[in-house]
């Protein structure tokens, strides 16, 4: 008779006992931590198992071939089982039928080239598609799979020069202070000549996000984008509005994303209501570009520009905005993949005169282009 767990932990238990048997390094406490994990998932999607497993009970790298083949032998045989075996309530779920598979024990191996195509199990056509797809178009499952693939977008701030110097081999100046102390120490003969060059800094990211109703089909999705910004690079603060600004950098400060999402949510009080962008930089102006916070970043700016504040205003906040940060980037997802773009809302064409460049954020590549783009800003 099946407990209430419905006897999916004594087959865990078992499968623990077969990877042991298999010569897996594996104890009472991971097979705990899947279980723990399980919960957290579906039990009955095989592909949750799947994941749960390799996370809780692989710690290297040549260990995850055997666990795939017990993995294989264990849950997917095709002999016949008993009906009230529980592994005969497991099949995978919809979503993950069209976006995941297990991967293949053969192109894990090194040298088999399937790395890339075998990354977190996502196969390659659906997310072709998905990726060049409108975030207004893309259905609930796919908004899923897509900010799970935008938690790995990795980016790399640019750099500026500062005032400090450093030694270094390729530097054109000579370093004097350390000249100075090497000539002393070897007496007057100094063994090399030490070169500097100034130091390089990363250029703090602020963004600036409009999570008002007009931006609802793409402010969770950028939000996502904030968070792996966050994660990925030091220097990076986030900030909402709509009709008041609201900081929410801490709050993106969680390991799980969906705990950060939340937190953040429950931050800002404004979400999908009206946008007063005039207003919101003034008040960051005020609390924190004056302070600093901006000299020398680089200033994202997401929103569709449908300002209800006063023209006057926002151009007001634009000009003073333009001369404490270094670049201003308009991210508008009503661009789209148009080339010859021209800003059609009054907000927008209050804003450009002091936009450096305008990008897109309407689907996943865009965001990835625009990634890949930001260390090459000056």
């Amino acid at each position: 008779m099946a407990g209430p767990d419905g006897g999916f932990v004594e087959l865990f238990v078992d499968f623990g006992a077969e990877l042991r048997a298999a010569g897996l390094p594996i104890g009472s406490d991971d097979v705990m931590a899947m279980c723990s994990s399980i919960a957290l998932l579906d039990p009955t999607d095989i592909l949750d198992v799947y994941w749960a497993g390799r996370c809780s009970l692989v710690s290297r790298r040549d260990h995850i071939p055997v666990y795939d083949n017990v993995f294989r032998m264990f849950f997917l045989d095709e002999k016949p089982t008993a009906p009230d075996d529980p592994r005969t309530k497991m099949r995978p779920s919809d979503n993950a039928q069209s976006v995941l598979q297990i991967p293949d024990v053969e192109s894990e191996r090194p040298g088999s080239g399937g790395e890339e195509e075998i990354q977190l199990g996502y196969m390659a056509s659906p997310v072709d598609v998905w990726r060049n797809k409108d975030f207004s178009d893309c259905t609930p499952e796919e908004l899923a799979s897509l900010r799970r693939i935008m938690s790995s977008i990795r980016l790399t701030p640019p750099r500026r020069h500062t005032r400090r110097r450093i030694a270094s081999r390729r530097g054109r100046s000579i370093h004097l202070r350390r000249m100075v102390r090497e000539t002393m120490r070897r007496q007057g003969d100094p063994e090399t000549i030490i070169r500097s060059d100034r130091r390089l800094r990363e250029r703090p990211i602020i963004l600036l996000l409009d999570v008002s109703g007009s931006m609802s089909d793409y402010s969770r999705n950028l939000l996502q984008f904030a968070y792996s910004a966050r994660r990925a690079a030091g220097r990076v603060e986030v900030f909402c509005f709509g009709t008041r600004l609201t900081r929410i950098t801490r709050q993106l400060d969680r390991r799980r994303p969906d705990e950060a999402m939340a937190q953040a949510a429950a931050k800002v009080f404004d979400w999908d209501g009206g946008t007063r962008i005039g207003d919101s930089l003034i008040s960051f102006i005020r609390g924190w570009a004056r302070r600093g916070l901006t000299r020398g970043g680089i200033v994202v700016i997401c929103s569709d520009g449908l300002d209800r504040g006063d023209p006057e205003v926002l151009a007001d906040a634009m000009e003073s905005l333009s001369r404490l940060s270094h670049r201003i980037v308009w991210m508008n997802p009503h661009r789209g993949d148009a080339a010859d773009y021209r800003p059609s809302s009054l907000g927008m064409m209050v804003a450009e005169p002091f936009i450096d460049s305008i990008v897109s954020g309407h689907n996943l590549r865009s965001l990835e282009e625009f990634a890949r783009a930001l260390p090459s800003i000056r």
